[in-house]
């Protein structure tokens, strides 16, 4: 159970939250009893081919269609009934092991102790059971290379290994696309993050629109061009992909979520909300994280429009939820009650979260998600006047900086440690200094800008950048807040805050025309709004309403 943010009264659950919670948990029940009877599953088209019985071939397809939308357990499992119908289809225990990495996005996290030690049992089996084809034997040595020399070698080195093996695999396989599919999936996976040309993201998009084009119901390419394409220069090609990969696998929770990393990077919000709210009713939360994810979503877009009661409801149905011990539940359940407090602008609310480390939930597992609260409460506290209070934030964030480091996950030491200088720069301006605190926001903004979001969230729990704008519009300093502001927009399109700001520090640097047109964005973005906000009244005496 997440902890109940201070500032916000908790509504009692509603018979009508509790009817939906019951509903939806009935509908996932049934889907799955359907699932594992006569009932096929709505999870796209694959057509991997294996030299196995025909009883075993069509369930290797489904095995792959399951993985292909990161349902990890029901691909085993599947794999486990292609053994029932031909124990000599090695290439079953192959799907097994791939499986058992979980999602390649999320290494080095998801990268368990046993699935690496199951992982070469799994091959073994598999080269016992038969691989009848130099094409299989390549499939199981061009895996295997990912778990060969776990002690000399770290989960990077090991991932680029896997890379070329499966470039060399698709080269000498040009007719099959699986093979490509999966090149194009590892070659994405193994992005640079500084790297703003994105030439791993663009080369495999270049191999899987092609492939788009003539398997237009393959659950697998249409997932990967949405995480090809998961950056916001990017991101406007992906939405052909978005829209159509939840109606290609309606029964794969991660399906109904996905298309909505590309609608959270153009601003489509109600797209976002309407695929993530079928995505959390299908979720089961005894294996994944799924709901979980898809409720981040939801609040942060509900919060974009205005909507603030709806964004509360999602988090009581979240509270409701069941938590099991993973980062895509820690993460949710430290940032949707941050992200409600924050993007109201609510600063005593934010600076008043409660400690997480005292709930009971295993925080010191996920530094990174631990970190969002410091961070929330940080901000709260250096925009309510207590700097004091924000610097034991900062210090706070630095602990939790070392702990991720400690655990060498490198890129979250990174991030939280760009969220400690966001709140001690906060905190420099409101001890009255002035200039080293936007100089210290202002770097934090440039490295945050220089580095890309993790998967586990929709974006920054406030950009480094917005809070940059801020500050500088508190300094009196409205052409330049304008300008951040701007630069926000441009990577976060329809950014409630953003938009807000941008369209009232237009108006007092006497940019009448800019401020007409962000009020205008702002009014339309929120005209389905469902409580009271001091900016779109704002907005609205700009434009004379």
């Amino acid at each position: 159970m997440i902890p109940k943010a201070a500032g916000i009264k908790f509504m009692r659950k509603s018979a009508t939250v509790l009817v939906s919670t019951l509903l939806a948990l009935a509908l996932t029940q049934v889907a799955r009893a359907d699932d594992e009877g006569s009932h096929k599953p709505r999870i796209g088209d694959v057509h991997f081919k294996v030299e196995c019985n025909a009883a075993a071939q069509a369930r290797f397809n489904v095995a792959m269609a399951y993985y292909h939308s990161f349902q990890w357990q029901r691909a085993i499992a599947t794999a486990d009934d292609v053994l029932k119908a031909d124990p000599t289809c090695g290439m079953a225990h192959w799907v097994k092991a791939l499986a058992t990495l979980d999602n390649s996005f999320a290494w080095p996290v998801t990268l368990s102790e046993k699935a690496m030690t199951e992982g070469p049992i799994l091959l073994d089996a598999a080269r016992k059971a038969g691989l009848k084809t130099q094409r299989e034997r390549d499939y199981v040595d061009a895996l295997e290379i990912f778990f060969k020399g776990l002690n000399n070698a770290n989960y990077r080195e090991r991932a680029d290994a896997f890379e070329k093996a499966m470039a060399q695999l698709a080269q000498r396989n040009p007719e099959d696309s699986e093979a490509t599919v999966l090149y194009a999936l590892i070659l994405s996976r193994n992005f640079d993050p500084t790297d703003k040309t994105y030439s791993n993201q663009l080369h495999a998009a270049k191999l899987l629109e092609p492939i788009f084009a003539r398997e237009p119901n393959h659950p697998g390419v249409a997932h990967y061009l949405i995480h090809s394409y998961d950056y916001p220069p990017l991101a406007k090609s992906g939405i052909h992909a978005a829209r159509k990969y939840a109606k290609i696998a309606p029964d794969a929770p991660h399906a109904l979520h996905m298309p909505s990393h590309i609608f959270t990077l153009t601003g489509l919000w109600q797209e976002s909300i309407d695929t993530n709210r079928r995505a959390a009713a299908t979720a089961d939360d005894s294996i994944t994280h799924d709901g979980h994810h898809a409720s981040d979503y939801m609040v942060y877009a509900h919060l974009q429009l205005g909507q603030d009661l709806a964004a509360q409801k999602v988090m009581e149905q979240e509270q409701a939820r069941h938590g099991i011990d993973m980062l895509g539940v820690a993460y949710p359940y430290a940032a949707i009650p941050a992200r409600i407090a924050l993007e109201r602008g609510a600063w005593q609310e934010a600076a008043n979260l409660p400690l997480y480390s005292r709930d009971t939930y295993p925080w010191k597992k996920y530094p990174q998600a631990e970190a969002v609260n410091a961070f929330a409460r940080g901000i709260g506290s250096a925009m309510s006047g207590e700097p004091a209070k924000a610097n034991l934030e900062a210090k706070r964030l630095i602990e939790l900086r070392d702990a991720a480091a400690a655990m060498k996950l490198n890129y979250w030491a990174d991030q939280i440690d760009i969220q400690a200088e966001v709140v001690r720069g906060l905190a420099a301006f409101a001890q009255d200094k002035r200039d080293e605190g936007i100089a210290i926001l202002r770097r934090a903004a440039e490295r945050e800008d220089a580095s890309a979001k993790n998967v586990v969230t929709p974006g920054a729990i406030v950009p480094a950048r917005e809070m940059l704008a801020t500050t500088l519009e508190r300094d009196h300093k409205p052409a330049d807040a304008l300008a951040e502001f701007e630069k926000v927009l441009e990577q976060q399109p329809n950014r409630y805050r953003a938009l807000a700001g941008a369209a009232q520090n237009a108006k007092r640097a006497g940019n009448e025309q800019k401020a007409v047109h962000y009020s205008e964005q702002l009014v339309e973005l929120t005209k389905h709004a469902d409580g009271p906000r001091s900016e779109i009244v704002e907005a609205k005496r700009i434009l004379g309403r």
